[in-house]
């Protein structure tokens, strides 16, 4: 009897799960069609593209340090602040040079006075020697001694010189207008040469500099226009390639690649860019075409990326890809997506894999 119940039971759930089933199929069948535009293409591109990624820099940029060891005595500027050429940033105290310039004024007063009565003598011995109450040998002696006492003065005068430079190190000033991006001391702090001060930026131009592989390095030339993306900004803007490194000794094998920008309104130095670079395809790489796609068409869950492909019955299938390299908002497929096929670009709705779909 038992048996028998068991059975009736396991009989009725099974029911209820088929027809539970039906419902929920019949619901979706009956679900609206979800309106999306769509891609009839899947981006091939006939030519071929370098990329590289890098950064927003200043061309003219300096780590303004001094050749005087002393204590800061103050900071006149703050990161971010506006400076032009010539104006004071900070100050080292100059009381040892203070000390140096008076016994340097000491010695020219003395090395003068030495002069001074060396030339009398001299001029004397002239007039003695024109009349014949002086020898050749004392006039001569007579010359060098005045010579002696002409160099001395020059002397004290060019020390004193080179202690009035020093103090133009104790008054760190810009060398140019820009933007202060770093104060490295405050008062009271211990200054040294070869030390940062202060770091400036020009305010005059910004430029992309991108890193770019060595096997695609060959294919850059001075004078190319580029794409570069300004990821932060979500804009981009044309370039021209105004240098191009032929060393990758300090740079891990990496060339470095400087682009002018043609529009920097609103673009701040240090902002991440991706350049690409657009190059003629060669005979052999006719059949290495790449498959791009715009990346707000991808579809991200966890680690893994895809997209929703439209098949003949206008539904959805989510395809996962295999990603490569991105080309301005473009991304290149490397697998998981063939050229020609349509694939989904935005949808009206949030769409699930078999969804219905209206093609726009």
């Amino acid at each position: 009897m038992k048996k028998i119940i068991t059975s009736i039971a396991f009989l009725s759930l099974i029911g209820l799960t088929v027809s539970c089933s039906k419902k929920e199929e019949k619901t979706a069948s009956e679900l609206p069609a979800i309106s999306v535009t769509i891609n009839e293409t899947a981006g091939s591109n006939s030519g071929k593209y370098v990329t590289a990624s890098g950064k927003i820099e200043a061309e003219n940029s300096a780590n303004i340090s001094t050749r005087m060891m002393g204590y800061v005595t103050s900071v006149k500027v703050k990161t971010g602040q506006k400076v032009s050429k010539g104006q004071l940033l900070a100050t080292i105290s100059s009381a040892d040079l203070q000390a140096k310039k008076a016994q340097a004024e000491a010695g020219i007063t003395q090395a003068t006075a030495a002069y001074n009565s060396a030339k009398r003598d001299y001029d004397r011995f002239v007039v003695l020697f024109s009349q014949k109450s002086a020898s050749q040998k004392e006039m001569d002696d007579m010359t060098t001694h005045f010579e002696m006492a002409k160099a001395g003065l020059e002397a004290a005068k060019q020390m004193k010189n080179e202690v009035m430079a020093q103090f133009s190190y104790t008054n760190i000033t810009a060398p140019f207008s820009g933007t202060v991006t770093g104060t490295f001391v405050k008062e009271g702090d211990m200054a040294s040469p070869a030390m940062p001060v202060v770091s400036m930026e020009g305010a005059s131009k910004l430029q992309a500099v991108v890193m770019v592989s060595e096997s695609e390095i060959s294919n850059i030339k001075n004078g190319m226009t580029t794409d570069v993306t300004i990821k932060s900004l979500d804009k981009t803007v044309k370039g021209k390639v105004t240098e191009v490194s032929t060393s990758a000794r300090n740079t891990g094998g990496q060339y470095i690649v400087k682009i002018d920008l043609d529009k920097t309104e609103n673009v701040l130095s240090g902002m991440f860019v991706n350049a690409v670079f657009p190059i003629e395809k060669s005979v052999e790489k006719t059949t290495n075409e790449l498959v791009l796609i715009p990346q707000e068409a991808v579809i991200t869950q966890g680690q893994l990326k895809g997209i929703y492909v439209v098949n003949e019955n206008n539904t959805a299938i989510l395809r996962w890809l295999r990603l490569g390299k991105t080309y301005g908002n473009n991304i290149e497929v490397l697998s998981g997506l063939a050229s020609g096929e349509k694939y989904v670009v935005t949808a009206d709705g949030r769409l699930f894999n078999g969804a219905r779909v209206s093609v726009q």
